[in-house]
């Protein structure tokens, strides 16, 4: 078992070290734990595509329960949550993502998260497909 599956922090410590020395010319190749550098370095990626991800479905949640609930008390805290949900989204988002997020995915996640009532009301009818393309929370 190698500090991979025991203890990610010393591992990962160790691989850098060992990476920096590959780098510098020394030949260590033999010790670097390639698989599970490999598993990492693509994750990196993924993990900031799933942050992206999140932001956005959270967004749409936000601005729905503004839509189906345009009387409800928390109202204004909706729209200023789906802002800023948007907000950092936007600052989050990288073009070379634009091919892996699936905005009709995301928000049918949101519509999925929907509550049954509010403030004891039930829902006013909200689009059931996504209304806007990935290029319009981009422009905001």
């Amino acid at each position: 078992m190698s500090d991979y599956d025991t203890d990610v922090v010393t591992w990962s410590e160790r691989q850098a070290d060992l990476l920096r020395r590959v780098a510098a010319g020394e030949c260590v190749n033999d010790l670097v734990d390639w698989t599970n550098v490999i598993e990492e370095v693509e994750s990196v990626g993924q993990s900031q595509i799933d942050a992206v991800e999140s932001l956005w479905t959270q967004a749409f949640l936000h601005d729905l329960k503004a839509e189906a609930w345009p009387l409800a008390i928390d109202l204004d805290r909706q729209r200023a949550d789906a802002r800023m949900f948007r907000h950092q989204a936007r600052r989050k988002y990288r073009a070379s993502m634009r091919q892996r997020i699936d905005l009709a995915g995301l928000y049918a996640d949101a519509l999925a998260g929907l509550p049954g009532k509010m403030d004891g009301a039930p829902p006013l009818p909200v689009p059931p497909a996504c209304p806007v393309t990935l290029d319009e929370p981009l422009s905001e």
